[in-house]
């Protein structure tokens, strides 16, 4: 009896070997799987994002745009703004990306943008600082525009319009 069970257990695989193989075989079949579909499955659209803002004018001759509400967040590079004058006025148009180095996180710029929560992301709670001195806004009546570049063939348009108040 002793001679038949040392000839099995030189047979036989162990226990833990076995749970060993079968977990290495699923994992490859399931990375498999994935390499497979992971090219056919996209995320959907989510739309066009919508935002809404309020608006005050500082008695230092800035105007502040904060963003209470935002439908998503957006990576900040597709996000574009712009400070446009009024039909009436022949001021400039002034516009930009969120991203640009001399808007994204600078203080003193005509217009610079704060991300509160540093993820590079435009979402609630972030704000437009607009020197309305240096952009020519300070009488007010010009409007601040944000807008999406969907890029890859994604929707684009305007997220939120506010018209800016006078400094003086």
């Amino acid at each position: 009896m002793e001679q038949a069970r040392r000839e099995q257990a030189e047979f036989a695989v162990s226990p833990v070997i076995a749970t060993i193989l079968l977990l290495a075989i699923t994992v490859m079949l399931a990375g498999g799987v994935y390499m497979m579909m992971s090219s056919t499955v996209r995320a959907p659209d989510k739309g066009l994002p919508q935002a809404n803002a309020n608006v005050r004018a500082l008695d230092n001759g800035y105007q502040v745009v904060t963003i209470t509400d935002m439908s998503q967040q957006v990576e900040t590079f597709r996000i574009k703004f712009q400070v446009v004058p009024p039909l009436s006025s022949n001021g400039t148009l002034v516009s930009g990306h969120t991203s640009d180095s001399n808007v994204y996180g600078v203080s003193g710029a005509n217009v610079s943008f704060h991300d509160r929560d540093a993820g590079f992301t435009v979402n609630r709670g972030d704000y437009f600082i607009i020197n309305a001195a240096a952009v020519g806004s300070d009488e007010g009546g010009w409007v601040f525009r944000m807008l999406y570049d969907g890029g890859g063939g994604r929707s684009s348009g305007e997220i939120m319009s506010v018209t800016l108040p006078a400094t003086n």
